[in-house]
């Protein structure tokens, strides 16, 4: 038994399982003592008794290393950012309960004790209260229709399994489809549907083992071409493989990606930022606010948090990416800030600021966040907002300013207005949109749907900005939402464009895939967007629409054409997050209390915040002022 200090306890208790660290990452810098490092390892395994008929085809990898096994052994701590390598999230094939560390009031608590959790009495009974209160909450007694049942019937077909435990579910299961390639894994950004639409019915099971999972593949040593990711990456997806052992025995290990196999290679920027939304709904739904104060998970919400906001070359507050590294992720066009990646950003900066417990050494990244909030707010609701108004100004625009007081601050050249969007634009000032990216001298114009949406449900638009969206949908709803709910973005790249801009893909053709198609996953969140803003009618036009259709087309992935009319012509079939986007939303639609867990409201506290004020440069010019006195209510 090794001896440890790590928060002034000396001893553990022995568990059935030997604690392994999935990560390779550096010490945190919350730890002092550099003698603790964390093991490689090729995946995460638990090892099972019973033969599998494919095992002979299987070739272990020679550094796959066994998470547990069903022999007495001891326990050897190896204790890495912030007691990382503590967190047991795997469960063992012959008992299903979780590896758990207690503490209480964040890292000031008694000795830090590893045992196996064994719920008391107390606890069931909370867990009753909980789940029968969802219940309560107006889903008991309410019958489903045939189209929900098969719904919910292909969600369930669709759940994976890991040492007998729920942990996630397929990104598509279509029976007659013979190569899957990797959409028969389970991806993060995939599954947060899938969760909501299961912690809306009340099981809260498989999503918290699939948070505590997929947080024991954080930071995967992983590489393309021998460069180590940044620490705190998450993965895009994992997979439950079968490794066959000695005699009648085989372990299954959790086999993850972060972009190595991808198509063009790239890391998953959103998939951090959605895990810590879905930790946060976690808690707001179920009432269980333990998982986020595990000190792994506080660990994990901050290494996300620091990769995020490390210091660079950027002069904006917004997250700078490369193409393809969200939902759309093949290039489209979208490097640099986009609006997507910048709103589930923010909204991932206020799950954190709530959920990290304040204590000493976590009160510099909250005000570090409080102050990126701040800044991120104020650039997207000046910079990024257009209506009628704004695009005149743009169309007037002097360029060439070299000065502190430049109205036109990117230099955007008025020749970047196309003649689509001096069409498109509603006539009435209570329409507009946020635009899709903003670089010097670069707007890109497109409505993109998805980070419109986060930003009404983030708050990250003003009240006006998030209604005058809203009634953006309604106006053009033949080109957004047309037979199928909803676009991705509109309007699609044709001709030159697309040929110069996606590389000519041949999947994203104009109007089909991520250029211009329609998306059913995203009626959840546009469900959400409008039960905030008081206008339900809207998602059940939407939800409606969909439901005439969904099942007769099997469940597909997305639509084409330009009014969403055709079935994708590569749309994966018995997609799962078209699934679980439905069943989300109709629970949402029938029970608008519980929405108000899944949204923010607007934040008083950031909207009178200045980095400006707060930095010591003796700074004078500020233009918060008078950009607060035009755009907020």
């Amino acid at each position: 038994m090794n001896a440890i200090t790590f928060l002034g306890n000396s001893t553990m208790i022995p568990s059935q399982c030997i604690l392994r660290a999935f990560t390779r990452i550096s010490p945190s810098k919350y730890i002092r003592d550099t003698s603790f490092r964390s093991y490689p390892s090729r995946f995460s395994s638990c090892i099972n008794q019973y033969r599998n008929a494919d095992s002979d085809r299987i070739i272990r990898p020679t550094n796959a290393v066994p998470f547990c096994t069903d022999r007495q052994s001891s326990v050897t701590a190896q204790v890495v950012s912030e007691a990382r390598s503590h967190s047991a999230s795997t469960t063992c094939a012959n008992d299903t309960t979780l590896d758990q560390i207690y503490t209480k009031n964040g890292l000031n608590v008694k000795p830090l004790v590893v045992e196996r959790l064994k719920r008391d009495e107390k606890d069931e009974e909370a867990v009753n209260e909980d789940e029968e209160g969802v219940k309560r909450d107006g889903f008991e007694g309410v019958k489903c229709n045939d189209v929900e049942e098969e719904a919910w019937r292909l969600l369930r077909d669709s759940i994976v399994t890991y040492c007998d435990s729920p942990v996630g579910t397929v990104a598509a299961k279509d029976p007659t489809d013979t190569t899957p390639s990797n959409y028969d894994q389970v991806f993060i950004r995939d599954f947060v549907p899938s969760a909501l639409a299961f912690l809306l019915k009340g099981e809260s099971e498989i999503v918290r083992n699939f948070l505590l999972h997929t947080l024991q593949l954080q930071s995967w040593e992983k590489t393309v071409d021998c460069y180590s990711p940044g620490q705190g990456l998450m993965p895009a997806s994992f997979k439950v493989r079968t490794l066959p052992l000695e005699e009648d025995k085989f372990e299954e290990v959790l086999d993850p990606d972060f972009g190595e196999a991808a198509i063009g290679r790239v890391a998953p920027v959103d998939s951090g930022l959605w895990w810590i939304i879905l930790l946060r709904a976690y808690g707001k739904i179920t009432g269980d606010y333990s998982l986020q104060e595990r000190i792994d998970v506080q660990t994990g919400i901050k290494m996300i948090a620091n990769l995020c906001l490390a210091d660079g070359f950027d002069m904006f507050p917004t997250l700078l990416v490369t193409d393809g590294s969200c939902m759309i992720d093949r290039r489209m066009g979208i490097h640099g800030h986009p609006l997507e990646i910048q709103a589930l950003f923010y909204s991932a900066l206020r799950s954190s600021r709530e959920m990290i417990t304040v204590n000493d050494s976590s009160k510099n990244i909250i005000k570090t966040i409080s102050n990126r909030l701040s800044a991120l707010s104020f650039h997207i609701r000046e910079n990024y907002w257009v209506d009628k108004n704004k695009i005149n100004e743009i169309y007037r625009y002097k360029t060439e300013e070299y000065s502190m007081d430049a109205t036109n601050k990117f230099n955007i050249y008025p020749e970047q207005v196309s003649p689509w969007l001096m069409d498109w634009v509603p006539e009435s000032p209570d329409s507009g949109f946020l635009i899709g990216n903003l670089q010097p001298a670069h707007m890109d114009f497109r409505f993109f749907t998805l980070g419109n949406l986060w930003s009404i449900i983030s708050s990250l638009g003003t009240p006006k900005q998030n209604q005058a969206i809203l009634n953006l949908v309604e106006e053009k709803w033949d080109d957004l939402v047309g037979h199928m709910p909803l676009k991705i973005c509109y309007p699609a790249l044709e001709s030159s464009e697309w040929h110069i801009i996606t590389g000519s893909d041949p999947k994203n053709t104009p109007w089909s895939y991520h250029n211009g198609g329609s998306w059913p996953t995203l009626l959840w969140q546009f469900t959400l967007a409008c039960i905030k803003m008081g206008r339900p009618e809207l998602a059940e036009k939407a939800v409606t629409l969909a439901e005439k259709r969904l099942q007769a087309d099997r469940w597909p992935e997305y639509y084409d054409t330009r009014d969403g009319k055709f079935i994708g012509k590569q749309s994966r079939l018995y997609q799962t997050w078209t699934i679980a986007g439905f069943l989300t939303s109709k629970q949402l639609l029938q029970n608008p209390e519980i929405a108000s867990s899944l949204f923010w409201e607007e934040d008083l506290e950031l909207l009178e915040s200045c980095v400006c004020v707060l930095t010591k440069s003796g700074r004078k010019k500020c233009s918060r002022a008078a950009a607060k006195s035009q755009i907020l209510i």
